[in-house]
């Protein structure tokens, strides 16, 4: 069973949907842990959601306004991480968009919108977390991407753009820092049952717990091995 017990987690889009379910399952494991997001609101209710669920349990647990897309908004976020905990384990890497669009009306600002929050936020808070991993003698960088990061689709290009983008820095990450005692790993999940998407809820698409429970899987690995990236996708999806 994974023991995080003593860990410390950020949970970056951990508001709401797979962010959320992954936060909740690392504090069942027993890292205290913050989650980040732009929205102070639906922050202010994830967080107090979590604190009624785990009132029993010797946890921190706090929330952290913060836009991934800006450097200093992420500098001020691991600094808010030094004075609440004093260090950083686990970075999950969550926070994302999607905009839709050929490339023909993709305009500038759609896509600057989606690279910076997917692919660029997540460089900005790895970066940050690597020298406080050094700190404490390793870490874990998890990023969620999705099986868009390896199928392009028509009305994809910003989404697949940043999503292999996502997909090509981690592995390299992984390569650079694997010696440091860093493992990085990305879940590359298929269709979701989290509103991200217009297609809507339905009951054959995987659900934000699954995504948790396997980003809980590749915590939950020994020393010796990682998995540096790892496809899911739903069972039974509708036939063509």
């Amino acid at each position: 069973m994974l023991n995080l017990k003593g860990k410390i987690a950020l949970v970056t889009g951990g508001s709401k949907g797979i962010g959320l379910a992954v936060a909740r399952r690392l504090a069942q494991a027993g890292a205290s842990m913050a989650i980040c997001g732009r929205s102070g609101d639906s922050l202010d209710l994830a967080i107090d959601g979590l604190r009624r669920d785990f009132l029993d349990d010797d946890l921190k647990l706090v929330a952290l306004p913060a836009d991934v897309r800006d450097e200093d908004a992420v500098a001020r976020l691991f600094q808010a991480m030094d004075s609440e905990f004093g260090g950083l384990d686990i970075l999950v890497n969550n926070a994302g968009v999607g905009i839709f669009r050929s490339l023909a009306d993709l305009d500038p600002q759609d896509w600057r919108t989606v690279i910076e929050t997917n692919l660029t936020g997540a460089y900005l808070c790895s970066h940050a977390a690597l020298p406080r991993f050094r700190a404490r003698g390793g870490g874990w960088i998890v990023n969620i991407a999705s099986l868009a990061s390896v199928n392009a689709f028509a009305g994809g290009a910003a989404y697949n753009a940043s999503k292999f983008g996502l997909l090509g820095m981690a592995e390299a990450a992984m390569l650079d820092h694997r010696h440091d005692g860093v493992k990085v790993s990305t879940v590359l999940p298929g269709s979701v049952s989290s509103g991200f998407s217009s297609s809507g809820e339905a009951d054959w698409k995987i659900a934000p717990d699954d995504v948790a429970e396997v980003v809980a899987l590749i915590l939950s690995m020994p020393e010796r091995t990682l998995v540096s990236h790892v496809e899911m996708r739903p069972s039974r999806p509708p036939k063509p």
